[in-house]
């Protein structure tokens, strides 16, 4: 069927067991006793499990499914799923269709080959998936069948977190016991359950798959190793916002109409900057569940591009020389009673409830700066903070023109006016005046407030957005709770002096913390001088970043929360250095074919060509230069000394070494060798015979859509 043949509201979330389902379906009782966990955090009443699930496996099986999977999200960062039938014998030959609410509640999946950092040994297999309910089940669709999916937490057998959800399930805990706290010394009678919002917006590269099969490096890494700049790029900037190509179209039309069957409110589609890249952005929602959702967002858009001939690239730096992919998570707190705690209103200097809460945001980016840095860092993303692209490796925050006069003002002694939106007028007479925003945004920084909410830009296109989620949360409670504190002491004998006690506690965090503030140029050199001064971390890899993760404060952090016992805090460290050796010795391995089958065959055959063309020249007595030739066979011998450097480079990792020792060796040692052998290839890729050059160039695969 046409897509426009049914309109999005008729389908939208019709695959999903939403709240709307479940009152359809559910006895009003155990509606009541689902609807209190979901809204309040509270526990779930075990005794109305079978109800919910012969009502699920009614509802599912009525969609076509035979199975059910419990979903869930390991520490790999990609999505996890363990099918089981329905179906059980009847001992008479039949089959009937069966579903506990004990099966609901709990999954048994091998934990023993999932990345743990330790908290499991090989031989220990035992974990288990938990029934999240605040994340609704849904209907994942096949062209042979559909299937139930239930999204879950995941545990070891002694109860300790293997994923993303659970500690984010924590962190939002945390954050409402501390919000809370603050609400009430503002007069809030038992205000609803505080919860973060997350909207993450996604870019992504398209390729066709012709082309993507022809390159080793995409198909293994995600990234081209290798590849000459095309004679055009992004300088035109005629890409951006610009008409979108007809099969790109076709592909996230299709793309939309699944992400609304399974209640995914996708808003925003373009052109992004650099040639084949584009964006995908969808509107906020309760973090637990936007987090599901991005994981499904990444799954639906690689499945539906495979059927219009194209490959999604999520790598955060798939072509060199052009923008990368960010994830860009629009991040506040609010509640049903208090709305967003981040709206500064029409009068922000006079809502001292909004100012504490965005102070609370300046402490906390302030001092755990290094930790944001920390759980964006990836060997991928690497490549892309801290480039005239991305925002730079050093975390700062962008208030703008209007709250930073506010924060000027009350640390000068009170705020008593705010700068007002003014009129655009374009000066044309047909045209409307436009109401213009009181200050400008800024796209370098990489935490920035931008009318209502901050944004952190500093997230990789293809990573999840739980572990940013995890320490924006985690690092608010913290701060939130800093600043209860402090209230509390300063109106416990006599709460009239809130207003005195707010105005000294915004000046004391903005002489400590404000620092943080820039509204600048973050890719500027004078920022970077500018940065150290104010003694802001600058880590500029992934290795750099990690151990941060590992830091008695960090550990302190997240136990004090009960968001990561020790324990599981380690463990993260242990398999995001693991995962970032794993990742750049594979690059390192398929640089090293790639060149030696494929780069190194193709430039001696041009060699042996050129060689012929000029002893045929020279038999005939023809005057020639052989600079081609000298230029071809100098750059042969480079390509294979830098070969045999980066086989030794990547041999020397040494046994007995830490993880980090291993990681800071690949940075420093094979990542420069590996750059020094494409220098060498892409060089060749310019002179050698089209004809003769196996690989798919950057101007197809970045032009031909």
């Amino acid at each position: 069927m046409s897509f426009s043949k049914l309109s999005a509201s008729e389908f939208f979330g019709t695959n999903v067991f939403s709240k709307a389902v479940m009152k359809e379906r559910l006895p009003k009782p155990v509606y009541k006793s689902l609807m209190h966990t979901i809204d309040t955090g509270a526990p779930l009443d075990a005794s109305i499990a079978d109800t919910v699930a012969a009502t699920l496996k009614d509802w599912a099986i009525e969609k076509g499914a035979t199975h059910y999977a419990h979903v869930f999200y390991p520490l790999t960062g990609f999505t996890a799923e363990k099918h089981d039938s329905f179906l059980s014998p009847d001992g008479e030959g039949g089959a009937i269709a069966e579903f506990a609410g004990k099966t609901l509640i709990q999954g048994e999946p091998d934990a023993s080959s999932f990345p743990n950092g330790g908290i499991r040994a090989t031989f220990e297999a035992r974990g288990y998936t938990a029934w999240d309910v605040t994340s609704p089940a849904y209907i994942l669709e096949n062209p042979n069948g559909t299937t139930l999916c239930i999204p879950t937490a995941f545990v070891s057998w002694t109860g300790e977190a293997l994923d993303k959800k659970t500690p984010l399930l924590r962190s939002m805990q945390a954050l409402n016991k501390q919000a809370q706290r603050v609400l009430k010394l503002f007069g809030h009678v038992n205000p609803a359950t505080v919860v973060a919002y997350a909207g993450p917006e996604q870019e992504y590269f398209l390729v066709d798959r012709h082309f993507y099969f022809s390159r080793p490096d995409l198909l293994a890494t995600g990234r081209t190793l290798f590849g000459a700049p095309s004679p055009k790029g992004q300088e035109f900037e005629d890409h951006y916002f610009g008409a979108i190509p007809e099969r790109v179209l076709a592909f996230m039309l299709e793309t939309e109409r699944e992400l609304f069957k399974l209640g995914i409110p996708v808003k925003t589609r373009h052109n992004e900057v650099a040639p084949g890249q584009f964006e995908l952005a969808p509107l906020f929602e309760q973090a637990n569940l936007a987090t599901d959702h991005q994981q499904l967002t990444m799954v639906t858009l690689k499945r539906v591009a495979e059927k219009y001939g194209m490959a999604c690239l999520l790598h955060e730096k798939p072509f060199s020389g052009v923008n990368g992919s960010g994830k860009h998570v629009n991040y506040s707190i609010g509640n049903a009673t208090q709305g967003n705690l981040l709206d500064p209103g029409d009068t922000p200097h006079a809502n001292a409830q909004f100012l504490v809460f965005c102070a609370a945001v300046i402490r906390a980016v302030h001092r755990w700066a290094g930790l944001l840095r920390a759980v964006v860092a990836t060997a991928s993303n690497d490549h892309r903070l801290g480039a005239n692209e991305a925002p730079p490796a050093i975390i700062s925050i962008f208030l703008g023109d209007q709250l930073s006069d506010i924060f000027d003002q009350v640390s000068k002694g009170g705020a008593k006016s705010s700068k007002q939106k003014e009129t655009l007028k374009i000066g044309v007479d047909s045209l409307p005046t436009l109401p213009k925003d009181a200050g400008d945004r800024n796209r370098t920084s990489p935490f920035a407030f931008t009318g209502n909410r901050f944004e952190f830009r500093a997230v990789g296109s293809g990573q999840s957005i739980a572990g940013s989620l995890v320490a924006m949360n985690t690092i608010m409670s913290e701060s939130l709770d800093y600043i209860a504190s402090k209230l509390e002491k300063a109106t416990a004998a006599d709460p009239t002096q809130l207003n005195g006690a707010i105005q000294k506690l915004l000046e004391e965090i903005l002489a400590e913390h404000g620092s943080i503030v820039f509204n600048g140029d973050g890719y500027s050199e004078a920022w970077h001088r500018e940065a150290e001064k104010r003694g802001l971390p600058n880590l500029r890899t992934c290795v750099d970043a990690l151990p941060l993760l590992g830091t008695k404060e960090a550990v302190e952090l997240f136990s004090k929360y009960g968001v990561l016992t020790e324990r599981e805090l380690h463990s993260r460290m242990e398999v995001y250095l693991e995962q970032y050796c794993l990742f750049v010795t594979l690059e390192a391995r398929t640089a090293i074919e790639m060149a030696k089958t494929i780069v190194f065959p193709a430039a001696i055959r041009y060699q042996g060509e050129l060689a012929s063309t000029c002893a045929n020249l020279k038999a005939v007595g023809y005057v020639f230069d052989t600079d081609t030739l000298d230029k071809v066979t100098a750059l042969v011998k480079e390509l294979q000394d830098g070969i045999v450097k980066l086989e030794a480079s990547l041999a020397e990792h040494g046994g007995g070494r830490s993880k980090l020792d291993h990681a800071k060796h690949l940075c420093n040692a094979v990542l420069p060798a590996m750059a020094a052998v494409r220098k060498t290839s892409d060089m060749l890729e310019g002179i050698v015979a089209d004809d003769l050059w196996p690989l798919a160039t950057y101007q197809e695969m970045l032009f031909i859509k």
